[in-house]
């Protein structure tokens, strides 16, 4: 019988905040603006990065979302197959497959929930997302000493951990009030 290990949770450091920030001020573009052009504040940044942890602590984390029905079910016909049905039994007959065939899993992925808090847009917008997402990868980058490390990957390993996550997006906002910008560059 395979023994299990509890891998410990990500512990990110000041030392891993200090090295992201070395790594942010060698970054090509500015990191802190986002696809509108835009500046964003380190506050914003830091408020979309926590709305990210209350929503995966709501809804769950999962590690990937996967899209694919059981390979072990059986085989039903396919109702687009069957001639004799009309196109409203086919209509119901999908919305009937979405309804009970697809797992709605609640659960989000750490680059579903980035998104989705940017797209309700009370925590965050697109900008504070897209930003957001270049801040985790140089914490990653910093974290695993790998120039070409990337937060979501990272996120999807086996072992990961909603408390990794968490920890990733805590030490996020935590870098994002330290080095990003103040509110008053954000505006101008």
């Amino acid at each position: 019988m395979p023994t299990t290990t509890n891998t410990p949770t990500a512990v990110f450091t000041e030392a891993t905040l200090r090295a992201a920030q070395v790594l942010l001020i060698k970054s090509y573009a500015s990191v802190w603006t986002g696809p509108s052009g835009e500046e964003s504040s380190g506050e914003a940044v830091a408020r979309h990065l926590e709305a990210t942890v209350t929503l995966l602590d709501k809804d769950g984390w999962s590690r990937v979302h996967t899209y694919y029905r059981d390979q072990d079910q059986p085989s039903e016909p396919n109702p687009a197959d069957d001639e004799s049905m009309t196109i409203k039994q086919m209509v119901r007959a999908l919305l009937r497959f979405i309804h009970d065939d697809i797992d709605l899993d609640p659960r989000r992925t750490l680059s579903t929930a980035l998104r989705h808090v940017g797209e309700y847009g009370v925590h965050g917008d697109t900008d504070t997302a897209h930003v957001a997402g270049t801040v985790l990868d140089r914490l990653i980058q910093a974290h695993t000493g790998s120039a070409s490390a990337r937060a979501t990957a990272w996120a999807e390993r086996q072992h990961r951990t909603h408390a990794d996550i968490t920890a990733l997006l805590c030490a996020g906002a935590r870098f994002a009030r330290t080095y990003g910008p103040g509110q008053e560059s954000a505006a101008a």
